[in-house]
């Protein structure tokens, strides 16, 4: 066994025998036992510690409570003691100003309770965009055994007797500014809207990262787009307590799954299923807790290699249940084994070969063969270029094809509640070939690096049947969210990139088939740009957000703090 639970239930006291036992397991054991457990259940038995994000400031993740319980039936069934701890717990909708300022933060609480406390192992308890990295990379750090299991999507729910799932939001708010939403519409949204618990039922980023931790080898085959409501989810739960029981036992550790070969897998079913291009950022911060650094160049060669064989809303017109009767993730395994590292090993001690070759699973038209993708490169392009000299993300696969190429000049916001109040101002001056620029977004420049939830076409262009336009922005958009958006812009503005010296009217490039992203001013005019004075943000003077603001990494770097990267800690 490892870390402290040798001490508290799991072994022989250390040597002194009864009196080194009563300074280290046996104060331990006797307030386990405070909690109702037995003289049994805490000697000589794995102790799984189920790590969960569950509260009620966060309804993606409310069914947590259930789900524990079940993967203590499966711990138990195992021979182990499983004992619930909660972390904090983040919700997109509920957190201000956003998630991803605490994201870190939330790592951090979860690092520290599995390192410090008397466990043998971990199961992982998430569900909401930030929750399933957080907990990735706090159980990395920790360098405990470690399995995860994801809430799972919600139902659909029905508005104006058609099926409405997350992203029909987006669509939604847009119709409700345009006038084409009356008020009393808009209230019936509300009250359907979310029809249970759940995270979003669209491959936004709280189902991609589902994927994502599946295809790491965190989580068992099978298990990510498994619905939050459906009672196979619960058994999900009960394997997950015993598997989490065997790697106690083995001292199968993250960093002896989330290998460079797991990373690439990750990428290369990212991008074949068009998944969030948070992810990216997500994926970066968990491989650099280990000490890989993965890195855009990486992304961009796999892209240019994998087809995108996933349609799932927002990138295509199929649900997460079509995917799931389609097979799940051990299905998209089966159709991009050619292309996958397939000794790396997933979480239920099978190798991806194995997975994809018994995988089972009804075929269906969301998923296809390698010979007939959806689209020849996957969904996610970088661009780069002198308005993104260390990169930029575009989602391709939930852009308008006619967008993938565009020049236009700028229309510049410098924050997003500003971009949100002069879209609406019907004397704001743009065409359908604007290139509208959100900055000082980013991880230190927001703070937090918040997401573009509409993008802000301004409100004449809008009733005049503009549904989408060009964006670039050093900020981050949400998952569920289509648009031809140029995200994660790096250096962000507050950190002297060029996305902050960018005025109204310069003429912007995007190529997403080349991979460009460049502002076409000349440099003298830039340099004389750079040298005038900004106007000063105030910074955080203290708490966590000044921490945050003065540690955190880029985008590119997984915008985690800076003094967190490295290798896992040691147990105590």
């Amino acid at each position: 066994m490892t870390g402290r639970a040798d001490v508290a239930g799991t072994s022989a006291p250390v040597d002194g025998g009864v009196f080194a036992d009563a300074w280290t397991g046996w104060p331990m054991r006797a307030f386990l036992r405070a909690g109702g457990l037995s003289r049994e259940a805490v000697r000589r038995r794995p102790v799984i510690g189920i790590c969960s994000s569950w509260s009620e400031l966060n309804p993606c993740n409310m069914g947590l409570r259930g789900l524990a319980e079940s993967v203590r039936r499966g711990v138990t069934a195992a021979g182990g003691t499983a004992v619930v701890f909660p972390t904090i717990s983040l919700h997109e909708q509920f957190v201000a100003p956003t998630t991803m300022l605490l994201r870190n933060l939330m790592s951090m609480d979860v690092e520290e309770m599995i390192r410090c406390s008397p466990i043998d192992g971990v199961v992982l308890l998430a569900g909401c965009d930030k929750t399933v990295p957080a907990q990735l990379m706090g159980a990395a750090s920790a360098g405990k055994p470690a399995i995860m299991l994801t809430a799972g999507p919600r139902c659909w729910a029905r508005f104006r007797g058609e099926p409405l799932v997350t992203d029909d939001g987006w669509r939604l708010v847009a119709e409700l500014i345009e006038g084409r939403l009356s008020a009393g519409e808009w209230d019936r949204l509300e009250d359907v809207f979310c029809a249970g618990t759940g995270v979003c039922n669209v491959m936004g980023t709280a189902s991609t990262m589902a994927v994502l931790a599946e295809a790491l080898g965190m989580a068992l085959p099978g298990s990510a787009v498994v619905p939050a409501a459906q009672a196979r989810r619960s058994d999900l739960a009960e394997r997950t307590g015993v598997r989490a029981v065997e790697l106690a036992r083995a001292g199968t550790v993250p960093e002896t799954v989330l290998t460079e070969a797991a990373f690439d897998n990750a990428l290369r079913v990212l991008v074949a299923i068009g998944g969030s291009a948070n992810a990216v950022i997500h994926l970066e911060a968990i491989a650099r807790r280990l000490g890989l650094v993965l890195g855009l160049d990486r992304l961009q060669r796999i892209s240019r290699q994998t087809p995108r064989v996933l349609a799932v809303r927002p990138s295509g017109t199929f649900s997460l249940e079509d995917f799931d009767e389609a097979g799940g993730v051990p299905a998209l395994l089966r159709v991009l084994a050619p292309l996958l590292r397939r000794e790396a090993v997933l979480a239920d001690g099978r190798t991806v070969a194995e997975v994809a070759a018994a995988a089972s699973g009804r075929p269906g038209p969301c998923l296809r063969p390698l010979a007939e993708p959806f689209e020849p490169d996957g969904g996610l392009v970088v661009l780069r270029g002198s308005l993104a000299p260390r990169g930029s993300i575009f989602k391709r696969s939930a852009a308008p094809a006619r967008l993938w190429t565009h020049r236009g000049p700028a229309l510049v916001f410098d924050d997003y509640r500003t971009a949100l109040q002069r879209s609406l101002d019907p004397a704001l001056r743009a065409t359908p070939d604007t290139v509208l620029v959100v900055r000082n977004a980013g991880p230190a420049g927001a703070p937090g690096m918040p997401e573009i939830d509409v993008i802000p076409i301004p409100v004449s262009l809008r009733q005049a049947g503009v549904q989408d336009m060009v964006c670039v922005t050093d900020g981050r958009m949400s998952g569920t969210q289509p648009g031809a958006v140029a995200l994660h812009v790096t250096p962000e503005a507050a950190a002297g990139g060029p996305i902050g010296l960018v005025r109204d009217g310069d003429e912007i490039v995007l190529d997403a088939r080349r991979g460009v992203l460049d502002l076409l001013v000349d440099e003298r005019v830039l340099a004389r740009r750079a040298s005038e004075p900004r106007p000063a943000r105030p910074a955080p003077s203290r708490g966590y957000e000044a921490l945050y603001v003065q540690h955190v990494l880029q985008a590119d770097a997984g915008c985690d703090l800076d003094f967190l990267a490295g290798t896992p800690a040691a147990t105590a």
